[in-house]
């Protein structure tokens, strides 16, 4: 098994469980421009109770849970790992968080259909560039800035003013400002 393929069978298990999630990352920027290769998957869910003990008992053969959750800082969230046996493929599964823009972003998510007409839960592509964004100023990854031009060159019609608002209240405006420069949109 691919760590893709372990993927499609977790999204499959959420699907059934009917446990709200939405890929995020490299996998929701690959949707919306050019994809690129990754070696990993990062899934946000909206978990309570129980639900991820039920997760863990309908788990596919060949993915298995890290003994013990993390505490991410970048999210100020739980979050799980997911491996995929016989490959180095990991799946983080981040906990929902209280931030409004987590909160937001989440309640927007769209759904796909992909690989055989498979639902996938994914931000939209505003997100996607917020998300990016914030990502590029406070962990200075330059992916994550390269991300968002992509996504800026490739959709064409996207809500400027609410991408806008969040770069405002993140106070990345001026990296927004360059992505555009640089996705030849100014």
């Amino acid at each position: 098994m691919t760590g893709n393929d372990g993927l499609l069978k977790l999204l499959e298990v959420l699907n059934q469980l009917g446990i709200p999630y939405m890929l995020v990352d490299s996998y929701s920027s690959n949707y919306y421009e050019i994809p690129r290769s990754t070696k990993d998957a990062d899934l946000v869910l909206q978990v309570e109770g129980d639900e991820l003990a039920r997760l863990a008992d309908q788990l596919p053969e060949g993915l298995s849970f890290e003994a013990q959750s993390f505490f991410e800082m970048v999210t100020a969230t739980r979050k799980e790992l997911l491996h995929v046996e016989g490959t180095n493929f990991v799946i983080e599964l981040f906990h929902l968080s209280s931030d409004s823009f987590d909160q937001a972003r989440f309640e927007r998510r769209v759904e796909a259909k992909v690989d055989d007409n498979k639902s996938v839960w994914f931000p939209t592509a505003e997100d996607v560039v917020i998300q990016k964004l914030r990502w590029s100023k406070d962990g200075g990854r330059g992916k994550d800035f390269d991300d968002a031009v992509s996504v800026l060159k490739i959709q064409k019609s996207l809500d400027f003013d609410y991408i806008n608002h969040w770069c405002g209240i993140h106070e990345t405006l001026p990296l927004f400002e360059k992505a555009l420069a640089k996705a030849g949109r100014l």
